[in-house]
């Protein structure tokens, strides 16, 4: 399976056909998802749809090397967490994967990177090491070819004075970053920029309280003075992200996919519109296990939308998780 196959798939029969391809190859591979499948009792080389293929629980991350490469691992991705919490670690043989993924889907979602000014104010990500967030932004901060984007840590009246420069060079600008971030510029400065694309990447990092997700974004909107917010679906443990416009409705790139399960049964898939467990196939992390239950939870609409409706009550607060809505 080479990145051609997985990035230009267009349709669900393609999809279905390369993620079988991917599950059969990772089934036989990776040590740690091998083992799970067995110990479910399911014969891997009887399934023959999507909707059969086992979801591998994301604690699994924490505990074990999830590998379906016997390549030498290029880099490591980390989640956050609080002192003394488990995390997670997203060992990666071929980085060019990632790479691809998100730039592949920036563009289908925002088009030609150049166009934009990216601002990222991200200091926890920015404050430690193995940071996938941030290995993205930095990539298309440099993809974007432009010398005004870059990084802000706690400078927000540097960020602030860079916001109205946009805005009056008329320049289309997108600003991401931490939750936690945004509310802590907004409260000291406001704006009026309504072209302004603000996409958070969620994450109170322990320093606010959760918030419903419109709450949230109407403090936001209020605070930088656009007509909605903009999220990503993201986490370690993927090479893919999903992204919302507004309203908390999701969409997924045509190689990633969310399928949600019974809370209660996590074998059991549920129909579109019913709340359940997020899993997600990521047919870009062929090198580790593109088939993964999140602790999320979600529904799913008819046109394969989404949105993340919370965690569940026994799961950690994870970085990368977007937010409580």
């Amino acid at each position: 399976m080479n990145k051609q196959q997985v990035f230009s798939i267009k349709t669900e029969q393609q999809f279905n056909e390369v993620a079988l391809y991917v599950f059969r190859h990772q089934a036989e591979n990776c040590i740690i998802y091998k083992e799970f499948i067995n110990g479910l009792c399911v014969d891997a080389m009887k399934i023959n749809a999507i909707d059969q293929i086992p979801f591998l629980p994301i604690e699994f991350f924490k505990s074990h090397a999830i590998l379906s490469a016997p390549t030498p691992v290029e880099v490591t991705f980390t989640s956050s967490g609080t002192t003394g919490m488990l995390t997670s670690s997203h060992f990666v043989t071929d980085v060019s994967w990632y790479v691809q993924s998100f730039r592949s889907a920036f563009k289908l979602f925002y088009g030609d990177i150049e166009a934009y000014t990216i601002l990222a104010l991200l200091p926890s990500y920015l404050e430690r090491e193995g940071s996938s967030l941030i290995y993205m932004a930095d990539d298309l901060i440099k993809q974007s070819n432009n010398p005004d984007a870059g990084f802000f840590l706690y400078n927000h009246e540097e960020l602030y004075h860079q916001l109205k420069k946009q805005q009056k060079a008329q320049k289309p600008t997108l600003l991401i970053g931490v939750t936690f971030a945004l509310l802590d510029f907004i409260e000291n400065y406001t704006l009026n920029f309504p072209e302004l694309i603000v996409m958070e990447t969620g994450g109170m990092k322990g320093r606010r309280k959760e918030m419903i997700r419109e709450e949230l974004h109407e403090q936001l909107c209020n605070g930088f003075g656009v007509d909605a917010i903009h999220s990503e679906y993201g986490m370690t443990e993927l090479l893919s992200q999903a992204y919302s416009k507004g309203n908390g409705i999701f969409n997924c790139p045509p190689w990633m996919k969310i399928i949600t399960r019974d809370t209660n049964d996590p074998i059991t898939l549920l129909n579109n519109d019913k709340a359940g467990g997020i899993n997600v196939i990521d047919l870009a992390n062929i090198n580790s296990c593109s088939f993964i239950a999140t602790q999320d939870l979600g529904r799913v609409y008819a046109d394969n939308s989404f949105e993340v409706l919370g965690r569940f009550d026994n799961s950690d607060i994870r970085g990368c998780n977007l937010l409580i809505a």
